[in-house]
This record gives C-alpha cells, structure tokens and sequence, in this order.
C-alpha cells in the first residue's frame, strides 16, 4: 500500500514560518492576557538568569579579566540591550565570540586598556547602527561567519582544556596545543575530576528519562552542571571564584601603543560583536516567530545594532566585559516562554542583584567546573552541521581558510583570510572554462562549462577552428554567463560556419537548441504549472496508443531532453555518496500533492513515503503494515533523518470513505478497507471532539470548512501519536535529536498549514522571504 519515492529535483529550499497571532489594540487588551504575559516574561527571566551567572563567570575566568567584569557584562546586556534592542527577545551579555580577543586585549593592554577599547567599539557599532549598514552585515558570506565562530570555538577549548588540567593556558591556540601532551601527563587529579563532574553532567543533563528527567530539564543544564561540581569539590583544596568587594570602576584608560594597533583592537571587537549579536538576533527572531503569542514583526537590526553600541559603551565604563547578544540566552528566553523584553531586563536586574546578595555563595564554585563550562561551549561551537552546510554549497575552503586563519593568526586575520579565499573562488569560478570537443557520428559537439567570459575566448576559438567545414555542430552553453567579447566571436564563428555549408545549433544551459520545434512535452522546468495538459505523444510516439502511457514517455524524454543536463551533476555525486536527507516527509499517494513543489525541494532532500490517507499504522499491527513502519525505522535508524512530517490536505479520498463508513468490519474486507482501519482512530477522535465540545482543532486565518476537512486535521495529529508510539522515534525525540510536525495542505487555496500541537491549530504559512543569518 505504501509507496517510497525520493523528491524530483528543484533549484532550492524555503521554509515558510506561520505568524503568531495578529497583536490586538490598547483598548482590547484585558488584564488576564497581561498577567499571563507577565507569568511568562518572570519565569524566562529566572531561567536565563541561572544560565547567565556561571556562563559570565566562565568567560571572565578565560579571558583574565575580574570576575565581577562577567556578571557586570550580563547585567548592562541584560537592562541596557535589552531596552534598546531591536530584538526584543533576544539576550546579551558577557560575549562568547569575543573571549580570544579579550583575553589578548588583557594580556597585551591591562584591564583598564581593554575597557577602553570595548567603550570605543561601542560608540563605532552606535555610528554603524545610525548610518544603517545592519543589513549589510548579513551580505558575509556564511561559511565565513561559521569557520570564524569554529575557529574561536577551537581556540577557547583548547585554552580551557589547560585549566581544567590545573595549568595555565597560553594565548597562542599553537603554543596551547604543543604544550597539551606535557599538561596530560601531569594533570591535578581535583580540578580534572571536577572538570571530568562538569562535562558528563552538561552532556547529559537534556538526556535524562522519564518524569523526573521532565522535572530536572527546568533547570538550565550549565547550572546544574556547576551546582554538581561545587558539590563534589566540598572539602576539596582547589583554586574557586574570588570576588572582589564591590567600589566605583576605575576609569579606563587608551592603551599604550601605536594608534593602527588601536584602531585594529577597536575594529576587531566591533566586527565580532556586531556579526553575533545581529546574527543570533536573526535566530532568536525566527525561532520567537514559530511560536503563538510571541511578538509579531521582524527583528529591527539597525536599532539592535544601536543597542548593542550604547550596551558596549557602559559596560566598558563600569568594568565590564565586551557584551554581544547570544544564540544560547536568547534561544532558551525564547523557549521558556518569554513574551516582550521584559524578560530580558528581568534577568539584568536579577544578575545586579546577584552579584550583591549571593556574592559568598559565588566564592563556592571552583574555577575548574568554569573551565569545563566554557570549554564545552567552545567545543559546541565547531558545528559539524555547518561544515556539512558549507561543503554542500562547495564553501568548503573558505571555511577552513577562515578557521585556519583564526587558529593560527587572530581573529581579524581570519576573517580577512576568508574573505580572500572567497574572492580567489569565485575569480576562479568565473574564469575557470573548459572546452571539449567530441565527434559524434558526422556531426560534432562542443560543450563549453563555465561562465563564458573574454578571457575564454582564445580557448573557444581554438576548440572551434577543430571542428571540419561542411559538418552540423551542436554547441552546449552550460554557463550561467556570457559576455559581449565571447558572444560576438560565437556569433561570428557560426555564421562563418554556416556560409561554408555547415550547420550549427546553439544551446542553452541544458543543451538545448534554441529554435528546437516543440517535443512531447511543452513544459520547460523550473517554471510554475499553469493549466498542466501540455504532454502531448510526438511524431517518434506515434505507434503508441493515446492514452497516459504517451503522456508518461512524453514527460520521461522532456526530462532527458530538458532537465536530466541540469541534475546529472548532482545525481551523480548522490550516487557517488549515497542518500543523507534530512527529514521523513510521510503523505497520502492523492495524485494532486506534488511534495517537491510544495517543499521547493531537491534530489537528496526528502525521504518520502506516500499511502492512501498518509497514515502510520501504530507498532503491533498486521504484518501487512510493516511497510510503513520499516520505513520510519530505516529514515530514523540509518538515514539518521533529523525531523519527520506528516501532511494531509483538503478533499482526501480515504478521508471520505472513513466519513462514509468504509471500513467498517465486513466478514472478507477488501486491501482498501483493511488498511483503511488504521484511520479510525483518528474518526473516533473526531467524534469524540464534537461530542466533548472541547479539543476542537482550528485553521488560522478562517474556520473548518466541513467534516472532510476537520478529519484530515485531527488525522495529522492521531498520526503523530502513532509515529511516537514506535520506540526508535520515541528515542530519538527524547534525545533531543528528532522533531515531529504535522502539515496540511489545502490543494484548491495552494496554502500550507503547519501544526503547533500545543494550542491545536493549523497556522499557515505566509511567503515572507525568510531573514538571513545563523
């Protein structure tokens, strides 16, 4: 009954995100909405709060700055960034992508140096944000972004690895990593196992099972992390945080030093800076955006950006870190239900508070378990999925010129090193063009790949003066790109061929003539169906019947013909590396939902099972379901899929024979009505609904047309309580490693809904551009 298909190809992905509910006037609000908005904002806020304290303790113990510069750092990002903030939800403080710089800034300036510096990046970033260049920004290219997070990443771990040794680190991550074997030789066997205590409980922390891992998750995993250690190391003689009694910040003070030093101090930290706060407010906004209740609109990253200037600025007067927004607070803001910036501020008072009342129980916490906490950030942020990203878009060498950069020479470095591998990739892209020329009966083809520019043309030249007089040439163009110099010595080569009696076709990027006659199939892919009966048999079809089998080989030699050029690269290196999608798309074989257009996705993509009503017979049915549940265990068990979607749509058949009591319990029940029997739990379901009155499930933007309808609905949501049921899914999800989510989609309105499971309602996706960033 099921049918397994890959995706047919498409030039991209996009992702729709379903708005949250539209924000109602001043005038209509009621005092329940705002308690329960203050519910949210007060819980979030305890819950960054405990993430925050250890996290800018750990980075001001790396970078050798005061202690009290971390919890300084968190709350003027807390209060200041977090009024001004173009984000709302999002959450800054102590930075983890400037902790390499900073410590080099303190070994190399002194303490007050480098608050001087962090105030003069404050007033550059507040100049940036007033001339609106946030946006630019985003232009970097992303495989710079990641191998510069990776390299900075590599470096803090490599440096915290030595404090929880009980050594010293160096400032060079090359100096660090040669005096490794010497620090493992010799470990301080307390602040190791206090290390050891720190790492196994953060990696653990979100793992745990049943009720009481439930319970334990609400606390944040660093927290608990750094309670456990500080509980272990009771009694023990190893170094802990020592704050010093709080007075007025000395002033910060220029650094000693030749002013192009200066100037480069300030530009690094600005350009770190600026890159994760605007691009961890592009995550948390889209994150916030998947959420009902969270607030509407896009993140304004100018005024960010502003915000993030004037946060610097006072941090850096205070004695404070550098602060930049963070995709870890503002992730976990965003998940423990934060609902306006109140949160943000919230969690910066709490931290003030902190830091005065708690200060005694602070000094418990040995500097080992901070370490270990920075060091697992470090490592964290060396994101194997970006480097899969990257290679994937054929980025792979900016990435490693990036990091490399960053390891070896500095952050500023880096980045500039990237950005001069990107720049020598694409001048080679552009001018790397080949040529071939092969015989082909009587006739010749030459095939040109590559962007077709001047400085080609000596290459085409010499590539077409082998090709004999009197002879039909086919010429394949598969560039994107061709200039005037190299057309106009096209042109001219074909014309002169032509007079001499030869005959020449020019192709497109598919190698396609350009005055072909139309073939058996008029589409032309990549172009939106409009009124799709344009598959018509053609004159070498005409010994074949009329019927759908000369519209199927119609469509087939359309694909050779016209799409197979544009794929076979692709599909052959698929073939070469085999499949590794990245989600189970599990829908109903209705001839009318097409998943690639609907996905805008490619070969490779999806793993895709289609049945009649799209449904997941739970775990212990008849064997003449394991189909469907042989499937869902090879996507999650060996393709290793990260997310698994269930999607109805609007006028399902099977839907409709459940209405009409098609299954029901006939002494010799036909294959249809047998596996039509794992849909009436979804019937019973619905009819348990309009029976209760409660439970009802909604679209947004309109009401439930009809019963046909209403059931596709609650049958995503009783499919998804089946795919948890088998115990591969079940594990993966508690993991953490696995979403499930349920789509439907309305076939005569071409909209898709998405579920959010827990309010029961269906919000459809709007086509707003998605922002870019992390």
């Amino acid at each position: 009954m099921p049918q397994i298909e890959k995706s047919p190809p498409h030039a991209s992905q996009h992702t729709g995100v379903p708005p949250g509910p539209r924000k109602l006037p001043e005038a209509s609000r009621t005092t329940r909405p705002d308690r329960a908005a203050w519910r949210g904002d007060l819980s979030a806020s305890a819950v960054v709060f405990l993430l925050a304290v250890p996290l800018s303790l750990g980075i001001a113990l790396a970078t050798g700055a005061p202690l009290q510069a971390g919890l300084v750092a968190a709350a003027v990002g807390g209060i200041v960034a977090g009024l001004l903030g173009g984000t709302p939800l999002q959450v800054s403080g102590a930075a983890t992508g400037l902790l390499v710089v900073t410590g080099d800034l303190v070994q190399r300036y002194g303490w007050r140096a480098t608050c001087a510096i962090t105030v003069l990046a404050g007033l550059t970033q507040l100049a940036l944000g007033a001339l609106r260049v946030a946006r630019a920004a985003l232009a970097v290219s992303p495989a710079i972004v990641h191998g510069m997070l990776a390299g900075i990443g590599a470096t803090i771990a490599l440096g915290q690895l030595h404090v929880v040794l009980g050594g010293r680190p160096d400032n060079s991550a090359l100096d660090n990593a040669a005096a490794l074997p010497g620090q493992l030789a010799h470990p301080h066997t307390a602040a190791l196992l206090i290390g050891a205590i720190t790492v196994v409980v953060l990696a653990g922390w979100g793992r745990l099972p049943g009720r009481a891992g439930r319970w334990a998750r609400m606390l944040p995993a660093p927290l608990a992390a750094v309670l456990a250690a500080t509980a272990v190391s009771a009694g023990m003689r190893v170094p802990r945080v020592q704050l010093p009694s709080w007075r007025l910040p000395e002033p910060p003070v220029l650094p000693e030093g030749s002013i192009p030093a200066l100037v480069t101090a300030v530009l690094t930290v600005t350009l770190v800076a600026s890159m994760e706060s605007l691009l961890s407010a592009v995550a948390v906004d889209r994150l916030a955006a998947e959420r009902p209740g969270a607030p509407t609109g896009r993140a304004r990253l100018n005024r960010e950006l502003c915000g993030q200037g004037v946060a610097n600025a006072v941090s850096g007067l205070l004695g404070g870190l550098p602060v930049s927004g963070g995709a870890m607070r503002g992730s976990a803001n965003v998940r423990a239900g934060a609902v306006t910036r109140r949160a943000t501020v919230l969690h910066g008072v709490w931290v003030l508070l902190c830091a005065g009342a708690l200060a005694a129980a602070l000094e418990l916490i040995p500097l080992a378990a901070l370490a270990a906490l920075v060091m697992v950030v470090g490592v964290r942020m060396v994101s194997f999925a970006h480097i899969r990203h990257v290679q994937r878009h054929r980025e792979f060498p900016v990435y490693v010129g990036t990091f490399g950069g960053v390891v070896l020479l500095g952050v500023l470095q880096g980045v500039l090193a990237g950005i001069a591998v990107a720049a020598f990739l694409a001048l080679r892209r552009l001018t790397h063009t080949r040529v071939s020329v092969t015989q082909e009966g009587e006739g010749y083809r030459v095939r040109v790949s590559g962007q077709l520019t001047f400085l080609a043309v000596p290459r085409l030249t010499r590539a077409l003066g082998q090709v004999p007089a009197h002879t039909e040439v086919v010429v394949e163009l598969c560039g994107s790109f061709m200039d005037h110099a190299a057309y106009e010595a096209l042109q001219s080569w074909s014309a002169a061929h032509r007079a001499h009696g030869g005959w020449v076709t020019l192709g497109g990027r598919s190698g396609r003539p350009l005055a072909e006659p139309a073939g058996t199939h008029s589409c032309r892919p990549w172009t939106p169906w409009r009124n799709h009966h344009c598959t018509r048999p053609g004159p070498e079809l005409t010994a074949a019947p009329k019927s759908s089998d000369g519209q199927l080989l119609g469509g087939v030699s359309a694909f050779q013909r016209h799409t197979a050029p544009l794929v076979r690269e692709e599909l052959a290196r698929l073939a070469r590396e085999g499949q590794r999608p990245g989600q189970l798309f599990l829908t109903c074989a209705d001839s009318r939902l097409v998943t690639s257009m609907i996905t805008s996705s490619g070969p490779g993509d999806l793993f895709t099972v289609r049945n009649v009503g799209n449904l997941v017979p739970p775990p212990g049915s008849e064997a003449s379901c394991d189909s469907v549940g042989a499937a869902i265990e090879y996507a999650v068990e060996v393709l290793r899929v990260d997310s698994i979607t269930v999607c109805g749509h609007s006028g399902c058949g099977a839907m409709g024979a459940l209405l009409n009591g098609a299954a029901p319990g006939d002494a010799e029940p036909t294959p249809l009505t047998r596996w039509l029997r794992h849909g009436r739990p979804s019937l019973a379901r619905m009819q348990r609904i309009g029976r209760l009155g409660r439970g009802e499930v909604a679209l947004s933007g309109r009401p439930v047309d009809d019963d046909l309808e209403r059931l596709a609905l609650v049958n995503v949501m009783q499919q998804l309580d089946h795919l948890r049921a088998h115990s591969c899914v079940a594990r993966r999800v508690a993991e953490g490693a696995l979403t499930l989510q349920g789509m439907y989609f309305h076939v005569g309105e071409a909209q898709a809904y998405v579920l959010d499971e827990a309010a029961r309602r269906f919000c459809a996706v709007r086509g707003e551009a998605a922002p870019a960033g992390a």
